[in-house]
């Protein structure tokens, strides 16, 4: 990776192609995905390359429902499967709207989007103990069904029964010399989309789909280390990282050290659902290459956020 050049890594999130549960359909979809190129265009603008990563969780969520609907008529997709359709399909829809965006602008530079597997240890604990949710929820008796069937099913907090699974830690990005063979050609290249596709290797080293997600901030986390980017960037639902959030004594952050926020983290102010795996991701980047700078912010944000205006700087302080 050439360091002439300034190279970021941007994980964005799932609100920026499902913004609401009204409006889920694929137009929707489009109109979204439409807005959030503007302000990953107006970064390449300022000279970045590029890698984006997504999330793909609500697509696979739709894919897994339409397979209960029509498995009389049709044959089930399996989950490694359904990740590499979403892959595909979201990496479709971003390399066409940041195309269109950059013939607008008079951009030069070429796109590409990369299907990508990504290894855990068969043996991780999470294929012992799953506890990440899938799909949507159902009844006790569907749920059985789905037993019946290999996946373990939960009760949720008195919302319904519902599927779980691992989610290991990944260890390496199968694609990774195809995705930093294309950055140093000059492509903005989308990647290691929900988090990859998670792959366990056999005892020949032959790779196989497992059933398993990947945390994507996490995979994002490895590919950022991985290809010593400058900047890890997430993308996400607010423009700052808060302390103390939704309460009275709320505070917005402009600016963190590794170790303030891993302070931060041990007393409990980001939750393991929201901000808490976003602030793991930062970390183990910053651990693993020092040299770089970690900034969350959300989509419109990212400029201003660049010119030190808003979003949460996070660096080791060096």
């Amino acid at each position: 990776m050439t360091h002439e050049r300034k190279t970021a890594v941007i994980a964005v999130g799932g609100n920026s192609l499902i913004l609401s549960k009204r409006h889920e359909d694929v137009p929707s979809q489009w109109n979204a995905v439409r807005e959030t190129v503007k302000h990953i265009a107006d970064m390449i603008e300022r000279g970045w390359d590029l890698i984006i990563t997504h999330g793909n969780g609500p697509q696979v969520g739709f894919i897994l429902r339409r397979n209960e609907l029509s498995e009389h008529e049709v044959h089930s997709t399996p989950l490694d499967v359904i990740g590499a359709d979403t892959q595909g399909a979201i990496g479709y829809m971003i390399s066409q709207a940041l195309g269109n965006e950059f013939k607008r602008r008079g951009i030069q530079k070429p796109i590409a989007a990369v299907v990508t597997q990504v290894l855990v240890d068969r043996d991780d604990p999470g294929f012992q103990n799953p506890t990440k949710g899938i799909g949507g929820f159902t009844t006790e008796d569907a749920a059985r069904v789905f037993a019946e069937d290999g996946w373990r099913v939960i009760e949720d907090a008195g919302r319904g029964w519902r599927r779980v699974i691992a989610s290991p830690i990944p260890l390496r990005i199968v694609e990774l010399d195809a995705i930093r063979n294309l950055v140093d050609a000059g492509f903005v290249v989308i990647a290691v989309g929900g988090g990859g596709i998670p792959v366990i290797e056999d005892a020949d080293g032959n790779l196989e789909g497992t059933r398993a997600v990947i945390d994507k901030d996490r995979a994002t986390s490895l590919l950022a280390q991985e290809l010593k980017v400058d900047l890890f960037l997430i993308s996400t639902a607010v423009s700052q990282v808060a302390v103390n959030f939704n309460k009275p004594n709320q505070k917005w952050l402009d600016r963190m050290t590794a170790e303030e926020a891993r302070a931060y983290q041990a007393e409990g102010h980001f939750a393991a659902g929201s901000m808490g795996p976003k602030i793991e991701a930062v970390l183990a980047f910053l651990d693993a290459y020092p040299q770089g700078k970690a900034l969350i912010t959300d989509p419109p944000n990212i400029v201003r956020a660049l010119d030190g205006a808003t979003g949460t700087w996070i660096d080791t302080g060096e």
